[in-house]
């Protein structure tokens, strides 16, 4: 097969295209080629080219971003340590979204910053800050603003 990081998206798709035609042990040489070691062992036809083809297309166009890498990692160490595919607890904000929470008949809009939280004119670093002086209380400020799910419902298995 071609080099896949010279490929062009039309020669990528050729490439995956081509798999079908190979035999077990040409698809078996690709996967040690292009993963740098062997494929595992009774591994099916089916998944063996899933494989190969996924490599093919991950350095011809790029693979998963970070944030799609450290979200496999956490369903992974979830599904090691109780053997469920758990939701994910939090949601992550990017700067310039705003939260809105309403509190004992107020209104609270924070602005996410690059550094911090804006609210009420003043930048905090944290969340639970703001939650702290809005309730008088202690609390996870991603909780208190509906970016984090309650224990009860995280332990809710997502059925696939």
């Amino acid at each position: 097969m071609a080099n896949p990081k010279a490929a062009s998206k039309d020669s990528v798709v050729a490439q995956v295209a081509a798999l079908s035609g190979l035999s077990y042990g040409a698809l078996l040489g690709e996967w040690k080629r292009l993963y740098r070691s062997p494929a595992p062992k009774r591994i099916s036809r089916s998944l063996l080219e899933l494989g190969v083809a996924w490599k093919i297309q991950e350095l011809a166009l790029g693979g998963l971003s970070r944030g799609a890498k450290r979200q496999l990692r956490d369903i992974a160490g979830s599904v090691a340590s109780t053997g469920a595919v758990e939701a994910s607890r939090s949601i992550t904000v990017k700067p310039g979204a705003r939260l809105v929470r309403e509190w004992r008949g107020s209104t609270h809009d924070v602005l996410v910053l690059d550094d911090g939280f804006e609210w009420n004119g003043q930048v905090w670093r944290s969340l639970s800050e703001i939650a702290r002086e809005i309730t008088g209380t202690r609390w996870s400020g991603p909780r208190f603003f509906g970016l984090e799910k309650s224990k009860a419902r995280a332990k809710e298995p997502i059925h696939a």
